[in-house]
């Protein structure tokens, strides 16, 4: 008697994972290095794909609409008004074919002030995440080599840092650093938001340090610097990657709420959270003031997310991909094509099969379980 139970590959921990699935997982794999499985594992992730490609829109909406302003800097955009120009009121700010955003209660062109606020909110988004995570991955990794009392010193000091809520820091240091512009602000944001990395970092350096391409590496004669950064970093980009995706969403999230207390970016500049913050006393009779500037936040954070998790899947080596039931049928059709036949030996002492000796070749599976 035959069953549907699917045969679990030697050494295999995962339930439901036969042995067909495991094989043509590796024959898809097969020859490709480590970055090319991670890219394609990544572009399998629908989810991270769709929104890679809305997040790189939303950028190229906000930069090009608009222009880019640094300082006495100037690029013009496309759009013909300025996020801090004024212009007459039209419909009685309602949106209008002019002014699809509407515009606010001194003139000004609410979708330019949003492109605006993009603009800056995503730049904070960028410098916090890029300064976190290099703060985190160093404090990490020292951490996690040496351990003893540099071990006990990093972590400690984390946990000074922990426990004080981020939003009060920013607050804090926001009103002092907020009319500096938005990168002061996101250096700010960056300055304080790596305690979480730098304990995952250490979590891999602590075992990792163990291995024995480590040890290879010190009966070289390779100086500590260069075991940590060429030989065990690497080992543990695909945590900091994964991680860096999510201090970035929560650090624009963190500006957002800033700007909204007016904490954050200061007039005559703007963010998301501050438009917002501006047009609060207008959410009764205005509404569209607030729909635009919370749908972009919402876009970007759930975008960051989703690219993430994508990058979880991708580096994670026990993520799998299941194939397809048609995928499967046609493999095991190939399979049966190319089968040997077998012969059945029957229990009948002198004799193969029973019938004077002739062997039956058969490929049924009830004779292929009796056997």
């Amino acid at each position: 008697m035959t069953t549907n139970v699917p045969l679990q590959e030697p050494g295999h921990h995962e339930p439901g994972v036969t042995d067909a699935q495991s094989n043509l997982e590796l024959k898809e794999v097969e020859g490709l290095s480590q970055g090319q499985i991670v890219r394609r594992r990544f572009f399998r992730h629908k989810g991270a794909v769709i929104s890679m490609v809305v997040l790189a829109i939303v950028v190229i909406l906000s930069t090009t609409s608009v222009g880019i302003t640094i300082g006495p800097i100037r690029t013009p955009g496309w759009w013909p008004f300025t996020w801090s120009g004024s212009n007459p009121i039209i419909e009685g700010t309602r949106p209008s074919l002019e002014h699809p955003f509407g515009q606010d209660e001194i003139g000004r062109d609410i979708f330019a002030i949003v492109m605006r606020g993009a603009q800056q909110s995503l730049l904070v988004m960028v410098i916090a995440g890029l300064i976190a995570t290099i703060i985190g991955t160093v404090l990490g990794a020292i951490s996690g080599y040496y351990r003893k009392f540099v071990d006990a010193v990093i972590m400690r000091f984390t946990d000074v840092i922990l426990t004080i809520p981020l939003i009060v820091i920013g607050a804090v240091l926001g009103r002092t650093v907020g009319n500096l512009g938005s990168v002061v602000l996101g250096v700010v944001i960056g300055a304080f938001s790596w305690t979480s990395l730098a304990r995952l970092v250490r979590a891999e350096f602590l075992s990792l340090r163990e291995r024995e391409f480590v040890d290879a590496a010190r009966v070289a004669g390779a100086r500590d610097r260069r075991i940590i950064f060429r030989h065990i970093l690497p080992n543990a980009v695909g945590v900091i990657i994964v991680n860096a995706t999510l201090l970035m969403a929560t650090a624009i999230l963190l500006e957002t709420a800033l700007s909204f207390l007016g904490f954050g970016v200061q007039s005559p500049d703007t963010s998301l959270g501050k438009i917002i913050s501006d047009n609060l006393a207008a959410f009764g009779t205005r509404p569209w003031l607030f729909w635009w500037p919370g749908l972009f936040i919402v876009i970007i954070a759930l975008c960051i997310n989703f690219i993430g998790d994508g990058l979880r899947d991708a580096f994670d080596p026990r993520q799998k991909r299941m194939p397809s039931a048609r995928t499967l049928a046609k493999s095991a059709t190939r399979s049966t094509r190319t089968k040997q036949p077998v012969v059945v030996a029957d229990a009948t002492p002198g004799t193969r099969d029973g019938i004077g000796g002739r062997g039956l070749a058969s490929d049924d599976p009830e004779i292929e379980d009796r056997k």
